[in-house]
């Protein structure tokens, strides 16, 4: 199968027109839990300092700057009216694997860049957090247009497995991890994963993040891993580490597997009142995220 390369991804630029950050849609999301407004977080972003003035906010006076100069100055403020919306893609080895359309890595890189022209273009500045598996997660800031969209578009593309190999189970942990703090009130985390490094920890950490921001979960999964191995004997695992598996035999335990990690994260995400969406390999991104994001009629 073919791996996605950064002129794929930056072509999708003009795919996303009418589609929108800001509408969270209930048929294929679980909404349960507190309100979330659609409206952007604001925020202060520190400007300059200059010398104090009758009427303002003695909240606001810089002592240190005070205290070298002699003289009273204040911290001048400008209102931060770009909402940070950042990507956390966690690529680990094993989503070098699909049995329809495209391998799950390849789907996680279409829907990255997807939302993250969404966000781009719709005014709001972009930022990841990757994982790759094996090393650890690095950090693109957060930044307007195509300054923040390419560089992060470019990391997936270097990042994603270009082989078959095990799942990580750090990197999701990691990942969230190193985004709490770069989280601000009003932030929008959009993670990326098949989920399979869920545990107590990761909803731990993902409990923290929701507390200010607004978080939102894409599950890239594959048809095979719900319905099992069609009938026959098959030649499964690792290069050197290969054996035949009975598809009629493996039918059974390997559902009853799918469904408990299925139901674990389907009641974390009731728990923490969070938007779970699921994207198969069988269906393009942009078919799902058409139905997910799309305007509502009338919108601008």
């Amino acid at each position: 199968m073919i791996v996605p390369n950064l002129t794929e991804l930056v072509a999708l630029r003009g795919a996303v027109r009418g589609l929108s950050l800001t509408v969270r849609r209930p048929a294929l999301a679980r909404l349960q839990g507190g309100h979330c407004s659609a409206q952007r977080g604001r925020g202060l972003e520190f400007e300059e300092v200059r010398l104090y003035a009758p009427g303002d906010d003695a909240r606001n006076i810089d002592w240190r700057v005070t205290a070298r100069r002699g003289r009273p100055h204040t911290k001048l403020f400008r209102e931060e009216r770009e909402r940070p919306v950042w990507l956390v893609a966690d690529l680990h080895p094993g989503l070098f694997f699909g049995s329809r359309r495209q391998l799950k890595s390849a789907a996680l890189l279409r829907t990255a860049a997807l939302l993250a022209w969404t966000a781009a273009l719709g005014g709001d500045r972009v930022g990841a957090v990757i994982a790759d598996g094996n090393t650890e997660p690095r950090i693109y800031p957060p930044r307007g247009r195509e300054k923040g969209v390419l560089p992060v578009l470019d990391a997936l593309v270097t990042a994603q497995p270009l082989e078959p190999g095990l799942p990580s189970p750090d990197g999701l942990i990691a990942a969230v991890g190193m985004l709490l703090p770069l989280l601000k009130p009003g932030s929008l985390a959009l993670l990326l994963s098949d989920f399979s490094g869920l545990d107590q920890a990761t909803e731990g950490r993902l409990a923290r993040a929701t507390v200010h921001s607004d978080v939102r979960l894409f599950w890239i999964t594959d048809p095979i891993e719900s319905k099992g191995l069609p009938e026959g004997s098959y030649r499964v695992g690792l290069p050197g580490r290969q054996w035949w598996i009975d598809g009629h035999r493996s039918r059974i335990p390997w559902r009853e597997l799918w469904q408990t990690h299925e139901q674990h994260l389907t009641a974390m995400a009731d728990r923490l009142g969070l938007p779970l969406n699921r994207l198969s390999t069988h269906e393009t991104a942009l078919e799902t995220l058409a139905v997910l994001l799309k305007k509502p009629s009338g919108t601008l």
